[in-house]
């Protein structure tokens, strides 16, 4: 029986072969297997014209050398080989091992590596990519073989509380990016940015170029959306709220109705032709307005009335007192002064 050789071409005597020779054989052997667990290689890749060229790395049984029974491989050259297309390397379907593997090539192309057949890509390094990858083959026994990277976790970029991001495939971190165990720092006048939806165009918010000590400040957002109309204010310590927007107001359809309920920063177009009206106002905040017109100069024949919100005051009568409007083409605005005096006429 002849001897045999692995898929990476370390040689099986078999019993009775190599008869005083195999010693020699051995020794070969033995040298492979050092070959297999330590050193390096370069490969020079095909260079052969523009386009994907393929480097094909072969087995030598019973002898050392070959590329692929060598653990860390660098593909191109040590200082770097220029190449002028995209570059594929293969290894025969039954070989599995690992490879420490680096991309040591210039230009704008890619190398790839994979089986020299089957349905698995493989691994591609991108046009940007130079860089050491970690590679598993599994032959499978030949049946769709793959091979893969190996994930494996690196070591942080930067200082401490330095933000981790992408940078060319490695972790890349800036003094300008940090978390702080409570927020999210973007200094040296960085914006946030946030983009439309083909990502060519953003909306950006940044700070001032100079914010002292005593100016510094934190923005609360409000806890609802808002009404229509209304506009953000704040109470002086940089919590933000919606407020009716001031100087304007938002008129509304006219009311024919019986009794309504207003809105702080709206205005009414009442219309008492059939009927009289009870407008009801809302609960008062300090500068808060509403605005009402008699719609068809009827407010002499069909009156209006208003009514505070319970236990407010209007003209700073007694809390719940109604404000009866009978005369005709009335216009008036009624402003919240506080508790004190509750709804004041602005004008009439």
């Amino acid at each position: 029986m002849p001897s045999t050789n692995t898929p990476l071409g370390v040689e099986l005597m078999a019993t009775g072969e190599n008869a005083g020779t195999w010693g020699t054989t051995t020794n070969t052997n033995l040298e492979m297997i050092e070959q297999l667990s330590s050193g390096y290689v370069v490969q020079t890749l095909n260079a052969a014209g523009a386009g994907a060229n393929t480097t094909t790395l072969s087995v030598s049984d019973g002898a050392t050398g070959a590329t692929l029974a060598t653990r860390v491989i660098i593909l191109g050259a040590e200082s770097a080989q220029a190449i002028t297309g995209n570059k594929i390397v293969t290894i025969p379907l039954d070989v599995e091992t690992w490879y420490f593997v680096k991309n040591n090539t210039s230009g704008a192309y890619t190398v790839q590596f994979k089986y020299v057949s089957g349905s698995d890509s493989g691994f591609t390094w991108s046009t940007t990519q130079k860089d050491w990858r970690v590679l598993y083959a599994s032959a499978n026994d030949g049946t769709n073989p793959v091979l893969a990277e190996v994930g494996l976790t690196s070591s942080p970029a930067g200082s401490t509380t330095e933000i981790q991001f992408n940078s060319s495939g490695a972790f890349g971190a800036s003094s300008n990016f940090a978390w702080d165990g409570t927020n999210v720092l973007i200094d040296a006048e960085g914006a946030l940015r946030l983009g439309d939806n083909a990502g060519s165009a953003y909306v950006g918010f940044k700070a001032l170029t100079t914010i002292t000590s005593d100016t510094a400040y934190t923005l609360t957002l409000p806890v609802a959306t808002g009404g229509v109309d209304e506009v953000i204010k704040t109470n002086g310590s940089g919590t933000l709220s919606w407020t009716a927007m001031a100087g304007g107001t938002s008129w509304q359809a006219v009311e024919t109705g019986t009794s309504m309920t207003a809105v702080a920063g709206e205005g009414y177009f009442i219309d008492t032709t059939s009927n009289v009206c009870n407008v009801t106002l809302p609960a008062g905040t300090l500068g808060d307005e509403v605005s009402v017109v008699d719609y068809a100069g009827t407010f002499d024949t069909n009156n209006l009335t208003v009514t505070p919100d319970t236990g407010e005051k209007i003209q700073g009568e007694s809390a719940d007192a109604t404000l009866t409007v009978a005369t005709e083409r009335a216009a008036f605005t009624l402003a919240y002064s506080g508790a004190s005096q509750g709804w004041l006429l602005k004008n009439n």
